[in-house]
């Protein structure tokens, strides 16, 4: 795909049985594009809109398309070479079905699934690993053994195996030791510029969105209530979520200013 590749989400609405959750978010994700960070209170939206950026939840109204092309729609082929240029990684990590798989396994089949996908690339298994602050005698242990903060990170790095075009974060590094989410955070924020992958990282984690997003958006109320630099962001106090979410993270918010 080239190197503008372009996931739009136009008008979004969406929902469950008895439950409206967006009613009309505007985002635009862009390779090349600045780390764009979503942030706002729990139950806001944030996952139920990645889901729909993911093409596997349909809006009730509006549309998410890639380049121009409705992403739930995507089959075949296109769905493959849509799975490999915009990749996700959620909160939950991982689904571990096969107890004897092992890292060397899952990152293998990430390279062949970006093969399928039309990406080819010369990346080591220990070199995917090495972005993610994980040496290769990960290689060889099974993925039920990892702690969930490795999980994560081999999650990421799976991600990253594809060299994708656009990289969609949900709640990335919630298990990782905090000690190592900066380091990490560097490592990601290098590869994200080198390679001119478009970012959105969804995150109560303000110090990382901080370390990562130039620009951030607020979801609240079902749809983006302001957008700018954190410390923009938050000082919208007319905003009842924002002002909430402001007080209750001050000692951050004064490093933000």
């Amino acid at each position: 795909m080239p190197a503008s590749t372009t996931l739009t989400a136009t008008a979004l609405q969406a929902g469950y049985p008895g439950e409206s959750v967006l009613t009309g978010v505007d985002l635009t994700l862009r390779a090349g594009a600045a780390p764009l960070g979503l942030i706002g209170p729990s139950g806001a939206g944030k996952t139920t809109l990645v889901r729909l950026l993911r093409g596997v939840l349909k809006p009730s109204a509006g549309q998410v398309t890639l380049d121009g092309r409705s992403v739930h729609r995507l089959r075949g082929k296109d769905r493959r070479a849509f799975g490999a240029a915009v990749r996700f990684v959620s909160q939950y990590a991982m689904t571990i079905s096969d107890p004897q798989e092992t890292v060397s396994s899952r990152l293998t089949l990430a390279a062949k699934e970006a093969r399928k996908g039309g990406r080819t690339h010369a990346v080591s298994p220990t070199e995917m690993l090495a972005t993610v602050g994980l040496d290769e005698r990960y290689l060889t242990r099974r993925m039920r053994t990892l702690s969930g903060g490795e999980t994560q990170r081999v999650a990421l790095a799976t991600a990253l195996a594809t060299r994708p075009e656009i990289l969609v974060l949900d709640e990335p590094l919630t298990a990782v030791d905090p000690g190592m989410r900066g380091e990490i955070s560097a490592t990601l924020r290098e590869i994200i510029e080198r390679l001119g992958i478009g970012v959105l990282i969804a995150s109560h984690d303000l110090e990382l969105v901080q370390r990562l997003c130039p620009q951030v958006a607020f979801l609240g109320q079902g749809r983006i209530l302001a957008q700018g630099t954190v410390a923009e962001v938050l000082a919208r106090t007319e905003h009842e979520e924002i002002r909430e979410l402001a007080e209750n993270a001050a000692e951050a918010v004064q490093r933000f200013r």
